[in-house]
């Protein structure tokens, strides 16, 4: 049984609304044409950033492909009328509909004009009349110029004006252009200054320096080192994402170049897709995926599936250009036009697939030019910034600020000590110099001690690992910055079918006849407003035992009813032999082919003797087969809308046991149960379908005589006395996962919305199914029409308790995104088809179905799903999260680390008298770049644990740094402070070294160092956990990364101290030493515990009083913060002013909005040059008020001084 077949306009979500006064756009009520208007003065008007597809030098044909295009832009009958109907495109292209193209055209003699196809009076460019649009030099699409064809080449003209069927590819990028994209990072580039000046002063050091006799030359070593830190970090992104492209090409290497059938030359020839040309003819059959634009030129029962293209559910009939044209055409002469006229549908979309019928059609649009390549083009542009992108690169902005202010500091600090010690000074000038040299140097250490070398690789190394686990998880990222955005996902707005549901519709409950029945037992999702007045006294059985009850001819019954009055079919896709054709017919055909032991559909038709088919039609919703039987009778199937069926039934199946089928009449009570069961099974979101059927003694009966053709109005005078057989209920059943996956996501604090085509009734149902809709907690489901029409304070007001979008069009999408993105929110959408592509691109994080998806929707999206299941996002959230987590662990590692080190360099060079750190350039080197390389490793490996969703998403305004970070990284720096500073200053007398021995003084050096080292190995452990609970160990064991790397670390720190000599200036320690300074290390485990047991609350009244504007913490914006992450609401602070809904709504950079000057930027920055001059003339006439107001007042104390 086929689907509806709406035209073009009978629903609201079908296509956008045009303004070029299309059928879409009608006056005309529901149901009738009365009010529908042609509008051929807006028809052709170019749409902005288009008009140089109207440009066109030496056009020998008469249309510009900007004029073809507006046919779909959208679906415009004004636009098809404008053009002289097919008739006119015939013309025009310089084609025929009957012969086609001549293979031997080459240059095209002669010139065809718009006028001399186009109605009389026809503007050529709508809108601006005859003059030609003029090119603004926007490309909005990137399009490359049209390809060159030499004179004489085939179809050189055609070529030249429409282009050929072919996109641009997209280059992939090289390795080399891929390492310049991940080297521009602010916190490399930090680095790379950082390691340009330590090697230049390591090299002056090490070559231009006197050294002692055995002191190693190794000063340019720590620049080196940062050199190859930033190598590795450029070098794992780099192939990071060049594995990335080359995974998702090879998910998109699908053999493009297919054969279609065209006419040219009076001959069907297969010529390759690419080489369609605008004027070609083109064949269409059943199963083809359309590859062009074009009007439908004749055929037979083509219906069009094109939701991938237009986002519309049901399939569309096409109807012949010239009685579309002809009833136009009656229209334009002022008759009345024809009831069904917006329905009329001739035109043929690329993207679109043909799921009924055979016919022709007339390309007008190839390649760049159609709504396909028009959407694909449009998706290549640049990614912003993530989140997390931005908090790092002002993270890097603070840290250089901060690190250069504390060398500077220091330098002056030294330079006054310098200073002052100069009159006591017998140095020579050069030892002078010297000295002078080496407090530069100690103080250009603090800085490269400052800048967090291990940062930038423990972002990559979390992504990379997060991108390669999550790919065994059924993501393909794309992006690979999309899995940690994906991480603060705080909503998520996700398709139905095919991503809650499985997209298959499957049989999940059948009553037969009044005796038996499987499935269909579960509760109403919606209390039905009357209760049942009849028991249902049919047995409900498993569907095993349903099917072993069922006597031979009855099963037989079952399977002929629904095998040979179908017009699904067997074929291959995929690979896999499936069921082709209506989704609710493969349904039925499925459960009898599983649950009846049905033949191939194909055998059985051949081994029924078909004698007259009435096709489905919308008016009476169903559809009917005349089959003859053995005995000489003759038997309609009829199969359609259960309701309608029970009506025109007068018996019903009986004792289904039974070896011969068995009847009896309907009765009353009985034809109540029956139709309480249909309404049980819609209140459980099942579509139902009837089925049954009628003997006769003779075909045609009396009634059909003298009938020329078996139509559904001709059939329904015989359409009574039935035999009801049984009512399915068929349903696309939810995915096993989904609903735990829902949970997940509320329990993460991530709302889940449900965008759908299906109409409001099924999407509600199917939603609160799911656990989405939830209407007892102020939950609000809305239709697309009804949505698109509000205005944007009132978008703002209504989406937050938005839960169900139904009828929606790709518009209805677009709009919900960016008014989501408006509110704050971090929006994740998924999509498979074509005209989803643009909601993939605005949103924050688009997911694309690796199976049911179009190559432009994975194109948009930044990741894949490779199952299509909505469980696949819970474990994108969870890797996201695990991602920022782990950048979150080493950020919270890497400061404590820096500001102690920092701290420690800067006192123990002001105390010392030579200005010498107390940790020397080489063992920074090892603390500094090679611990916090370790460190990124382990911190970036760990798994996302099932407690990672227990907490609420970070809002994209929300500190990089948390409180609770803030806690731990002081504590943990006052800790290492105090015991590394102890040791230092209390050597002599504390640990009882002699300060005057030189084995002693390196003893002592070397102990500071080690405890130093071992304090950071205590803290990674500490760093596991960025909460409040004390367990740092668990799940320690599932991480054997983290374990391996430990080892490393301490086995180096070992080998360092026992060989390390000349090098690191030290010396091996004794077995109290180490006791010493494993044990001071081992403190960080016990004071952490004693910092996460200090209320975060007094650590946030501590915070605030710390004078310091944080560069992630813009003024003025804490309360809003904490406002929005606790859920409350921000009201807006956007203008209420109402804006014309075809204008854009004015946005301001956000970057100048946040600024100190951001009211003052606001109020002068203004929308347009009409804008401008608006403003000036309010301006203008305030101070001409003010003026008058000033003279009457003058005017008045002269008069009352006259009176005095």
């Amino acid at each position: 049984m086929a689907d509806t077949d709406p035209g073009p306009g009978s629903k609201p979500s079908s296509t956008p609304p045009s303004r070029h006064g299309d059928a879409s756009q009608s006056t005309a009520k529901p149901g009738h044409g009365a009010g529908f208007r042609l509008d051929l003065e807006d028809a052709l008007t170019p749409d902005p950033g288009t008009e140089d597809m109207f440009v066109v030098e030496n056009n020998k044909f008469a249309f510009s492909p900007g004029q073809l295009s507006k046919l779909l832009n959208p679906k415009s009958l004004d636009a098809f009328y404008a053009l002289g109907g097919l008739a006119g495109l015939e013309k025009g292209l310089r084609t025929d509909i009957k012969s086609g193209l001549s293979v031997d055209e080459t240059d095209v003699d002669g010139v065809v004009t718009f006028q001399d196809v186009a109605p009389k009076n026809t503007p050529p460019y709508g809108a601006n009349g005859n003059t030609v649009p003029v090119p603004n030099g926007d490309n909005p699409a990137g399009l490359p110029p049209p390809p060159s064809s030499a004179p004489g080449t085939p179809f050189a003209d055609r070529k030249r004006v429409f282009r050929d069927n072919r996109l641009p590819e997209k280059k992939s990028k090289t390795l080399l252009q891929l390492a310049w994209i991940t080297y521009n990072d602010k916190v490399l580039i930090l680095l790379t200054i950082a390691a340009v000046v330590s090697l230049a002063l390591g090299l002056y050091q090490t070559f231009g320096v006197q050294h002692e006799d055995g002191t190693p030359k190794v000063e340019w070593v720590e620049g080196v080192a940062i050199m190859v830190a930033i190598v590795i970090v450029v070098v794992v992104g780099t192939l990071n994402d060049w594995q990335m492209e080359r995974q998702f090409n090879k998910l998109n290497q699908k053999h493009n170049d297919r054969t279609v059938k065209v006419v040219r030359s009076g001959k069907s020839v297969e010529i390759s897709v690419f080489d369609v040309m605008v004027g070609d003819v083109m064949h269409l059959s059943t199963g083809d995926l359309v590859p062009v634009d074009g009007i439908f030129i004749s055929g037979h029962g083509v219906k069009c599936d094109e939701s991938s293209a237009t986002g519309e559910s049901d399939l569309l009939k096409k109807v012949g250009g010239d009685e579309v044209f002809a009833a136009l055409q009656e229209v334009a002469n002022g008759g009345n036009p024809r009831s069904d006229l917006e329905k009329l549908d001739p035109f043929i979309i690329s993207g679109s697939k043909i799921n009924e019928g055979t016919g022709t059609f007339l390309v007008t649009a190839v390649g760049v030019n159609s709504s396909y390549g028009r959407i694909t083009m449009a998706m290549q542009t640049e990614q912003e910034d993530t989140p997390l992108q931005k908090k790092l690169n002002s993270l890097a902005d603070w840290i250089a600020k901060l690190g250069s202010g504390a060398a500077l500091l220091l330098f002056i600090v030294l330079l006054i000590k310098f200073c002052a010690e100069l009159p006591h000074n017998s140095d020579t000038p050069a030892q002078k110099g010297q000295t002078f040299l080496r407090l530069f140097i100690t103080s250009v250490t603090v800085v490269v001690v400052a800048v967090p070398e291990g940062l930038p690789l423990a972002v990559t190394l979390a992504l990379a690992f997060a991108t390669t686990r999550m790919m065994r998880d059924n993501n393909l990222v794309r992006v690979l910055k999309a899995c940690e955005t994906m991480g603060n996902a705080t909503t998520v707005c996700t398709d139905k079918t095919g991503t809650l549901t499985q997209n298959k519709m499957t049989v999940v409950a059948t009553t037969l006849g009044k005796s038996t029945s499987f499935g269909g037992t579960e509760a109403p999702l919606e209390e039905p407003d009357e209760k049942p007045t009849v028991a249902n006294t049919v047995s409900n059985v498993p569907v095993a035992e349903f099917t072993k009850s069922l006597g031979s001819e009855l099963k037989q019954l079952l399977v002929q009813s629904n095998a040979v009055n179908s017009t699904a079919f067997e074929g291959d896709v995929d690979g896999e032999q499936t069921y082709i054709g209506s989704k609710t017919e493969v349904a039925l055909l499925t459960f009898t082919r599983d649950h009846l032991g049905a033949a191939p559909v194909q055998e059985e038709r051949s081994n029924a003797n078909i004698e007259q088919v009435v096709p489905f039609d919308s008016a009476v919703k169903y559809m009917a087969t005349i089959v003859k039987l053995p005995n000489g009778k003759f038997r309609a199937y009829v199969k359609g809308a259960s309701e309608i069926l029970l009506a025109q039934c007068t018996k019903v199946i009986t004792n289904p046991e039974s070896e011969d089928l068995a009847t009896t009449d309907l009765t009353d009570e009985d034809r109540e149960m029956l139709s309480e069961t249909i309404t049980s099974y819609a209140g459980q979101t099942l579509r139902t379908i009837g089925s049954s059927y009628r003997d006769f003694e003779s075909w045609p009966p009396q009634e059909l005589q003298g009938a020329t053709e078996l139509t559904a109005k001709e059939f329904n005078k015989v359409h009574k006395d039935m035999t009801l057989v049984a009512i399915y209920g068929i349903k696309d059943p939810l995915r096993p996962t989904v609903k735990d996956a829902i949970k997940d996501c509320q329990r993460a604090g991530v709302v889940v919305r449900m965008v759908t085509g299906d109409n409001l009734l099924t999407g509600k149902a199917i939603a609160k199914e799911c656990g989405i809709y939830t209407p007892e907690k102020g939950g609000i489901a809305m239709e697309g029409p009804v949505f698109r029409r509000k205005s944007e304070e009132e978008l703002k007001k209504l989406v937050p308790q938005l839960q169900v979008l139904a009828r929606s069009s790709p518009e209805d999408k677009r709009i919900l995104v960016k008014t989501l993105k408006d509110l704050g929110e971090t929006v994740a959408v998924t999509g498979d088809g074509t005209n989803d592509a643009p909601a993939l691109k605005m949103a924050d994080i688009g997911f694309a179905m690796g199976i049911a998806g179009t190559e432009v929707a994975k194109e948009a999206a930044a990741i894949i799903l490779m199952d299509d299941n909505f469980a696949s996002i819970v474990k994108g959230i969870s890797w996201g999260r695990a991602v920022n987590d782990a950048v979150r662990k080493f950020l919270q590692f890497q400061l404590t680390v820096n500001i102690t080190a920092v701290v420690l360099t800067f006192v123990s060079a002001v105390a010392s008298s030579e200005e010498e750190s107390v940790l020397n350039a080489v063992q920074l080197l090892w603390v500094n770049l090679i611990m916090d390389t370790f460190a990124a490793l382990a911190l970036a490996t760990d798994p996302p644990s099932h407690s990672i969703l227990d907490r609420k998403p970070d809002r994209k305004s929300a500190s990089l740094i948390t409180t609770r970070m803030y806690k731990m990284i002081f504590g943990q720096a006052i800790c290492q402070l105090a015991i590394s500073l102890c040791l230092h200053f209390g050597g002599s007398s504390l640990l009882g070294y002699d300060m005057s021995n030189q084995s002693d003084i390196d003893h002592h050096k070397t102990l500071v160092f080690n405890t130093f080292v071992w304090l950071q190995i205590f803290n990674e452990l500490n760093n596991r956990r960025l909460d409040n609970k004390l367990n740092v160990f668990e799940g320690i064991t599932k991480n054997w990364f983290f374990l391996v790397i430990n080892a490393i670390m301490i086995g180096g720190q070992v080998l360092i101290i026992f060989v390390g000599g000349q090098a690191f200036k030290i010396v091996p320690l004794n077995g109290k030493e180490w006791g010493m300074s494993i044990g001071l290390g081992a403190i960080s485990l016990p004071w952490g515990a004693i910092i996460r047991k200090v209320p975060d609350r007094w650590a946030e009244v501590l915070i605030p009083h710390i004078n310091i504007r944080w560069p992630w913490k813009k003024p003025g914006k804490d309360k809003v913060e904490s406002d929005t992450e606790a859920g409350t609401p921000v009201p807006s602070r956007e203008p209420t002013k109402q804006k014309s809904s075809h204008e854009e709504p004015f946005q301001p950079p956000l970057r100048i909005l946040t600024s100190l000057r951001g009211e003052r930027a606001r109020s002068n920055i203004r929308r347009s040059f009409r804008q401008y001059m608006h403003d000036q003339k309010v301006k203008a006439k305030r101070k001409v008020k003010e003026h008058e107001l000033k003279v009457k007042g003058s005017l008045a104390e002269i008069k009352v001084h006259e009176k005095k």
